[in-house]
Parts: structure tokens; sequence; C-alpha cells
């Protein structure tokens, strides 16, 4: 039946407001500027990559951009070589139509983007957009660069 002789805290030993530890008030912003610096090289590494297709010589010429789509367009590459391509992998002529159609999210609706190297000769870009329209996409659009000068 004994009573406590010590304060509100209780036990005494410097366990009152000095002891505690204060909520510390500063933000430190050396952490925060280490990961942001991070992500700024991990996206200027990765931005190039995200490039899709395969690598050709684009021709050049004037006009107004289209708006670009929502997601990842259907692109048909045509190399110099007479080589064709859906995205980066290699088909035959024959095969454009039925392959299109295969991987077409949006059915015939799908926009098709055509890109040609500016040394193709013009009759195969007309053969591949042939068998394009022949496999009922009919939404055909052209890649080009923008013309320099002039």
């Amino acid at each position: 039946m004994g009573m406590s002789v010590g304060g509100a805290g209780g036990g005494g030993r410097g366990r009152g407001r000095r002891g505690k530890r204060q909520p510390m008030s500063e933000i430190n912003v050396t952490p925060m500027v280490d990961v942001m610096l991070v992500l700024l090289i991990i996206f200027m590494v990765a931005a190039p990559l995200l490039q899709t297709g395969v690598e050709v010589e684009l021709p050049e010429a004037k006009g107004q951009q289209l708006p670009q789509p929502k997601s990842d367009p259907l692109a048909v590459t045509v190399m110099a070589n007479g080589d064709a391509f859906i995205g980066e992998t290699p088909v035959a002529l024959d095969d454009i139509s039925a392959k299109l159609k295969a991987i077409a999210k949006n059915g015939y609706d799908e926009p098709i983007y055509v890109r040609g190297d500016k040394g193709v000769p013009y009759g195969v870009v007309m053969r591949v957009m042939s068998r394009i329209n022949a496999g009922g996409f009919k939404k055909l659009s052209f890649v080009l660069n923008e013309e320099q000068g002039g």
C-alpha cells in the first residue's frame, strides 16, 4: 500500500520533457536530389531505346504532322533492299496483310504507318501499300522527316 512520490512523468530520472527528443523540423534534401539525378540518368539512357522499328533513312517532306496515337502504332518498314518489317519483325511481302490482321488490336480501324527508306523504289512501297489495303486496312500514313531549309 505504498504510494509513489515521483512526478507525473513517473520514475523521475530525466524522463520529463527534457529527455524526450524533439521532432526534426528540417527536410533532408540530399537523398531526394540523389534519387532525382539517378532517375534523370535512367530516362536519358532509356529514351533513345524507345524508338520502335528498324533503322531506316526516311525521306524529307513538308506537311502538317498528324496527332500522335495513344498507343504504339503498327509500323510497316520497307528497307532500301526491298525487305519488309512489321515493327522489328521481318515479314514476306505476301504475308503482310495476314500478319497485320493478327496483330491489329482495333481490327481494320487500326492506323498503319508506312516507313520507307528514301532509296527504295516507288513500286516496292506501292506493292507493300496494296498488300496492306488488300488486307482491309484503310488508314495508311507515311512517316517522313521534316524537310530542312528551302
